[in-house]
């Protein structure tokens, strides 16, 4: 990194409260010489704010959340937040690995979501600043005890955001563990390109000739699907408020699009998703090294009250998880989430922002 660009790159630290038990919580505010600006939080790994320019290069907050940490503590929609240990669905929270049957807590139905009561959204990582590729951040990091949750294995976690001035935030995700588990990690950020309203006539793409259907407690039934002539094709840009009316029974069953779509090709760095915002002239493109993405349209979110008092419509914002598929530890078909000893878990995701 060069002298300018270390200068140009600035990270502060700030107080954001406590937590019930009188933990203190920091919130780190990344920034470019463009103005892009993002800010994290140790309770919950929190993506609290993340600002953009529009094509005339003016700055509007593009993800959806709360301004208090109290508001935070008493949210129940992950806004922002590092999902884990599992992110997304394990069916009725069981699962064998090396034939010993593991429970998990069942906090949405009768489904583990998002790694449980306690998950990796409501503790209070440890936080340092990290400068690295011509890019400034901070880096998160965690102990995941042994049982946990349920979870086997004492599992080391770290999360590190980077900021760069190409418009760029790099979400990096690494574990270890001294026992056989697995693991699934995410960003569970709303996106909201406009800064306001809903995503309705935000145009979406998806680089995925497949996704997994779900059931009625949106659990992927195991079934691979094609998205041809199905509202599920985003393989070329769509209206999502287009696509959210047409009749299908998997947009029924879900109340508008909860479901993971398979990303090509498998394995390596690709582009995954471009999000486009006709009026600011804001895009998002999403490149990840995870074989999976998350779609959830933000279906249930209504009502509640977010930013500078804002009261969100249903589907003021969208979620774009790039992660491992739901309930992979009991579908072999699908890609593994085992963890072992001496191996590490490293998956990364690129944000990348630009303005026409």
């Amino acid at each position: 990194m060069t002298l300018s660009e270390t200068l140009s790159l600035t990270i502060s630290a700030k107080a954001f409260g406590k937590t019930a038990g009188g933990t203190a919580v920091e919130r780190y505010e990344l920034a470019n010489a463009s103005g892009m600006e993002a800010v994290i939080t140790t309770y919950g790994g929190i993506l609290v704010s993340l600002k953009v320019p529009d094509r005339h290069g003016d700055l509007a907050d593009v993800v959806l959340g709360f301004d208090t940490l109290d508001e935070y503590l008493a949210s129940t929609r992950y806004f922002g937040v590092i999902a884990g240990r599992y992110a997304n669905r394990i069916a009725k929270g069981q699962f064998t690995l090396d034939e010993v049957p593991y429970s998990l807590g069942r906090n949405r139905g009768e489904n583990h979501l998002h790694g449980g009561f306690n998950g990796f959204d409501t503790i209070v990582w440890k936080a340092r600043e990290i400068r690295r590729d011509s890019a400034s951040g901070v880096e998160l990091s965690y102990l995941s005890r042994d049982g946990e949750e349920g979870y086997p294995g004492n599992l080391q976690a770290t999360v590190a955001y980077l900021l760069n001035e190409a418009n760029e935030l790099r979400i990096e995700y690494r574990a270890s563990t001294d026992k056989t588990t697995i693991v699934n990690l995410t960003n569970h950020a709303y996106f909201n390109l406009a800064g306001a309203g809903d995503i309705l006539g935000h145009e979406l793409t998806i680089q995925a000739d497949h996704f997994t259907p779900v059931d009625a407690t949106l659990v992927p039934t195991g079934e691979v699907r094609s998205v041809r002539e199905t509202p599920f094709d985003f393989t070329r840009p769509r209206r999502i408020g287009e696509q959210l009316k047409l009749d299908d029974d998997q947009l029924k069953l879900a109340g508008g699009f909860d479901h993971n779509f398979i990303l090509r090709p498998d394995g390596e760095w690709r582009s995954a998703v471009t999000l486009h915002e006709p009026r600011s002239g804001r895009t998002l493109e999403i490149i990840t090294t995870q074989p999976g993405l998350q779609f959830y349209s933000g279906n249930y979110i209504e009502g509640i009250q977010g930013k500078d008092g804002a009261v969100y419509a249903r589907h003021a914002g969208c979620c774009l998880e790039t992660q491992h598929f739901p309930d992979s530890p009991n579908h072999p078909s699908f890609p593994s989430t085992v963890l072992r000893p001496g191996e590490e878990y490293h998956q990364a995701t690129i944000l990348r922002f630009t303005a026409v």
